[in-house]
């Protein structure tokens, strides 16, 4: 059963969103550039991670092309739209085998794409990073994104002193996601995930899942939660900090309107 890898959340100000999840006690990473132009800064867990993204002006962005889904050309498209998780990224042991898969399911018909760059230890040193990426679509849900991705290099990549976070983060267990219809996604997203569909809602993965919920907008990513293991603490910090909190049993939530349209909850 595959887990969460990463979501992917576009934000035209990359280091301002890096400000606003710092004030949610996540220790937020450097900014990285990818080869295609996009630039990053990473929060990572245990086994998961959130890339917060943002396209430069300068960014040479290449286009999508038969057989070949662009990452940054999607990235872009989104951020003339909105901000916000733009893309759910699943783990892969084999991003060729989920690429043949895909296509046999008739959820994406696209080349797997491998890519390296250079990362940063928390000491500053570089380290190099490499992956490979099988894209899927949604037809009925054109704006969203959905991967798999393999690591080529964990072992340069995972880090334990970036693990550490002040709320205490270990990991995302749920993405929501808001649709007029959502029974209409559930065949996709059992295709993409290999999971079944239950309740027609749910979907069930290692240590996580995805939720469908009624929507009456275009299918967007709506919410997102983290695992942390000590909500009164971590609500007495946040709003210590001025963050706007909705709390209720078992969870700890941010408010949407300042965190780029996403509810972020925390859980235990």
């Amino acid at each position: 059963m595959r887990h969460i890898d990463h979501v992917v959340v576009a934000a035209r100000d990359l280091d301002g969103a890096a400000n606003l999840y710092a004030r949610l006690g996540f220790q937020v990473g450097p900014r990285n550039r990818h080869p295609w132009g996009t630039e990053n800064r990473i929060i990572q867990f245990r086994q998961s991670f959130i890339e917060l993204i943002t396209v430069p002006e300068d960014a040479d962005i290449p286009p999508h092309a038969p057989g070949h889904f662009s990452f940054g050309a999607f990235v872009r498209d989104y951020l003339q739209r909105r901000e916000g998780v733009a893309m759910l990224v699943l783990s892969s042991a084999d991003a060729t085998a989920d690429a043949v898969r895909f296509a046999q399911e008739g959820i994406g018909d696209f080349s797997p794409f491998r890519f390296e760059r250079t990362g940063r230890r928390p000491d500053g040193s570089a380290t190099h990073v490499a992956f490979s990426l099988a894209f899927a679509v949604d037809t009925q849900a054109p704006g969203l994104g959905f991967f798999t991705c393999q690591q080529h290099f964990p072992q340069a990549f995972w880090n334990e002193a970036l693990q550490r976070h002040a709320n205490g983060a270990t990991a995302i267990t749920r993405v929501t996601i808001a649709a007029p219809r959502p029974q209409d996604h559930a065949a996709f997203l059992s295709a993409f995930t290999g999971s079944p569909v239950t309740e027609p809602t749910h979907v069930s993965l290692d240590g996580g899942v995805i939720t469908l919920i009624p929507g009456t907008a275009a299918p967007a990513f709506v919410g997102l939660d983290v695992q942390v293991p000590d909500l009164e603490g971590l609500a007495e910090r946040l709003r210590a900090s001025c963050i706007a909190l909705d709390e209720q049993a078992g969870a700890v939530t941010v408010k949407p309107d300042g965190l780029h349209g996403v509810r972020l909850s925390f859980v235990c």
